[in-house]
């Protein structure tokens, strides 16, 4: 595959129309999010088909974060010395050899764990350092015309668009075609083949450090912009719920639904993935609007929104009618979406030049503890059946958010970097 993108030197006087540099990571960080999210909606189906409890396939929902956590933060810091293209290059083949072992093990939890590591890696890489790329592929010369924050929101909107169309696809796919246990995981394949030929033809943004002004390998691994007085009051309440309330939508949602689901619960929990992403997706285009650098109202307005949506999940786990899961889902989804861009623009307003891969990695591996959530409700729910319900977690959630909510709001504009 030959693919040929603006540089600097050649945008301009031929008029010819090419791909844009940063378009090229966008597709990969596509791919290797769907593949990240394309077994999320398979989840009743293991359930259900393949004969694991809930508990088990909650914690196939979380493995994926052993391979997501260490691939972003060494991967981010490793791409600000040595480049971002020798970091990048791999990640959408690493995440077509997840694919390639959940096609094969459908029946096999190792291999499921295994698979859903790979998988994690390759979206580590993606999330860390092809966001960092990204962004720096979204300002001049690169991209002449840009407006400010355009990286974080192309990055967020790359990965919640790969997120949402790859667990829609893996769904219907499972729910109504044949092989529904490899099918999704082959297209995913050749999806994540053609995206990371394509990438090869993406400049390198950030060169490699010398090898005689490099810093010991422990002293790049560590990350200054972390200890920011503003990413512990700020963002780091935030993080936790990108991912807590999206899994809460896509994960806990379709479990308590399944046996109302007409029939259809594989179908139906890609639904919910779709729609929770899918307003996640759409509420982003929002945040540019409500984002400010003079405080934190988007932060704010997320955990608002999250508030309110775990709140009618509360509600929708109790009556089980699918109009309520549905609403719950796309309220959920739009915490989601304005918690991650939010979280993404506060971040890229600290971090240094030479640190954004790897506080970039330190965000997202935050966001990633929300995969907990689903293990950890349905452990609580089976260990004390009679006296902790779905409904009643929720509202914890709910609490929680509120809590988080009241801090960033005393913090919203102390340690603001000078602009």
């Amino acid at each position: 595959m030959i693919v040929r993108v603006d540089t600097p030197a050649a945008t301009g006087a031929a008029g010819t129309r090419r791909i844009a540099p940063w378009a090229l990571v966008c597709a990969a960080m596509f791919a290797v999010a769907w593949g990240g999210n394309e077994f999320t909606p398979l989840l009743v189906m293991y359930r259900l088909d393949h004969g694991f409890s809930s508990v088990v396939v909650d914690t196939f929902l979380f493995a994926y974060v052993i391979g997501i956590v260490p691939a972003m933060l060494i991967g981010g810091p490793l791409s600000d010395r040595l480049g971002r293209r020798p970091l990048m290059l791999p990640a959408p083949f690493v995440a077509a050899a997840g694919s390639i072992v959940l096609a094969l093990g459908a029946d096999s939890a190792p291999l499921l764990v295994l698979g859903r590591i790979l998988s994690g890696v390759g979206l580590g890489l993606g999330m860390a350092v092809g966001g960092s790329w990204l962004k720096e592929l979204s300002v001049p010369p690169w991209d002449p015309k840009t407006g400010s924050g355009s990286g974080a929101r192309r990055a967020a909107m790359s990965l919640t668009a790969g997120f949402a169309i790859g667990a829609g696809v893996a769904g219907v796919l499972a729910q109504w075609a044949p092989w529904p246990s490899a099918l999704a995981y082959l297209l995913h394949i050749a999806l994540t083949l053609v995206a990371g030929a394509a990438l090869t033809a993406a400049p390198e943004s950030r060169p490699a450090t010398p090898k005689e002004q490099r810093a010991p390998l422990l002293d790049d691994l560590k990350i200054p912009a972390a200890a920011h007085r503003r990413f512990w009051f700020v963002i780091a309440p935030v993080a936790p719920w990108v991912f807590g309330a999206a899994s809460c939508a896509y994960a806990v949602m379709p479990s308590l639904m399944a046996e109302r689901s007409g029939g259809r619960p594989v179908a139906f929990s890609a639904l919910l993935c779709v729609v929770a992403l899918g307003c996640g997706f759409a509420i982003q285009a929002l945040g540019r609007r409500i984002d400010t650098p003079r405080s934190a109202r988007a932060v704010i307005v997320a955990l608002a929104i999250l508030a309110v949506g775990m709140t009618l999940g509360a509600l929708a786990a109790d009556r089980l009618t699918i109009p309520l899961a549905l609403l719950a889902a796309a309220v959920l989804g739009c915490g989601y979406g304005m918690a991650l861009v939010s979280g993404l623009q506060e971040i890229q307003r600290i971090a240094r030049p030479d640190d954004l891969a790897g506080l970039t990695a330190v965000f997202y591996s935050l966001t990633y503890i929300g995969f907990a959530v689903p293990a950890v409700l349905a452990l609580a729910a089976q260990t004390w059946p009679d006296a902790v319900g779905y409904p009643t977690l929720f509202l914890v959630g709910a609490a929680v958010a509120v809590a988080s909510l009241v801090l960033v709001s005393t913090r919203s504009r102390a340690y603001l970097p000078k602009r």
